[in-house]
């Protein structure tokens, strides 16, 4: 947590930090712009960030887009804000929900984490049943190829349509695909009405990314989730529930147990918690 702690001291990586708050997914110029900095500044800092995970960076063809990333508050929230008071935690909560938040302007969600495994680990627990069933409460029903379909089944319901799909596949690299159908049996499963399905339902369909990548002793995970329209409730639903996804993923890898039941503030993405906020 040191380099978390030292990053964020500085005054012009807070600044750094606001600026993707308010708009995130920027490149090095526009950030150079909206803060009047110097591009050599702005370059040295943001290295300070992403040293710090603070900070994660997407290609989009020969842009770099960089983007806020609340693992690292989200971790020193989970580990240490429960051996002290709610008052002399507030500053730490504060934060964690400032970097929670999710501005639309670049409709789409990206969220690194540093897990203490193999990527071949990673990759089982991203793909079995037999894992994702402990961390996330779902599971997938694929061969996991290029193309092939995906019958989701998450709290006793079944999610099943030919727009399910895996995109890509390789293997302890990169896997991604469409996000699941919302039906009629989960708007009423969760006391959403007509409108709200008909809204989300007409949503072109999102997509999720896992990137993985060995990082020293370590694996670093990137988590894409992209395809969204502006304003998206499905969007909001999902940067509120990623977080505690990942978290108990990296918590079984690490540990050999999942985060406890209710053990973190945001649900899973799609549930009704998420969308009612």
């Amino acid at each position: 947590m040191d380099d978390v702690f030292k990053a964020l001291a500085d005054a012009s990586r807070r600044r750094l930090l606001d600026s993707l708050n308010a708009r995130d997914g920027q490149t090095l110029r526009e950030l150079c712009a909206g803060l009047d900095m110097a591009r050599q500044s702005v370059s040295k800092h943001l290295a300070v960030l992403e040293a710090a995970n603070l900070v994660s960076t997407v290609r989009r063809g020969r842009e770099k887009l960089h983007y806020l990333n609340a693992e690292p508050v989200n971790a020193i929230a989970d580990r240490w804000i429960r051996r002290y008071d709610r008052e002399r935690a507030r500053a730490l909560a504060d934060l964690k929900t400032a970097l929670e938040e999710s501005p639309m302007d670049r409709p789409e969600f990206v969220y690194t984490t540093y897990i203490d495994t193999t990527p071949e680990r990673l990759w089982q627990a991203l793909t079995d049943p037999a894992f994702t069933r402990r961390y996330w409460g779902a599971t997938f029903g694929t061969d996991w190829r290029t193309g092939s379909a995906m019958v989701w089944e998450q709290d006793g319901m079944t999610f099943e349509d030919p727009e399910q799909v895996v995109l890509e596949a390789e293997p302890y690299r990169r896997l991604s695909y469409t996000w699941h159908t919302f039906t009629p049996e989960f708007a009423h499963r969760y006391g959403f009405g007509e409108e709200w399905l008909a809204r989300v339902s007409g949503e072109r369909r999102s997509r999720v990314t896992f990137e993985i990548e060995q990082a020293g002793r370590q694996v670093r995970l990137t988590v894409v989730h992209d395809g969204f329209e502006p304003g998206s409730p499905v969007l909001e639903a999902v940067s509120g529930g990623w977080p505690q996804i990942l978290s108990s993923l990296k918590t079984l890898l690490e540990t050999g147990e999942p985060l406890p039941e209710g053990s973190t503030e945001s649900p899973r993405p799609g549930m009704r918690e998420s969308f009612a906020e």
